[in-house]
């Protein structure tokens, strides 16, 4: 499975649509392999639909994602997991291992679907 996130440092980016690096790996076994960084501008969204599309990524983890952005992702049929805060290697850990991201990894005031508690 191939899976992307947002990363700012070593952390998942708090905001998407205005992130600018995707921490790119492969998930096979509870194991992470062939681990590498893509670069995007955040303000061609259409562009990097197509772009995760054409690479094989199949899961999108990330902060906080405006509308426009996730319809795009979610109609290239790439699973979103949307809200998720934290340390990148954690949370992909977590993820490798079959573990919900939600609530653990939740930003502050949200919950699964993204919605304000």
């Amino acid at each position: 499975m191939k899976v992307a996130i947002t990363v700012w440092d070593e952390k998942i980016s708090p905001v998407f649509d205005s992130a600018h690096k995707l921490l790119i790996v492969d998930i096979k076994n509870e194991k992470i392999k062939n681990i590498s960084y893509k670069s995007f501008d955040p303000e061609l969204e259409a562009r990097l639909a197509e772009e995760l599309s054409l690479i094989g990524i199949e899961v999108l983890i990330c902060g906080a994602i405006s509308q426009a952005y996730s319809t795009l992702i979610e109609a290239r049929t790439i699973q979103l997991i949307p809200f998720i805060n934290g340390n990148v290697n954690e949370v992909l850990d977590s993820y490798a291992k079959g573990n919900p991201l939600v609530p653990a990894f939740s930003m502050p005031g949200c919950r699964e679907g993204g919605s304000l508690v």
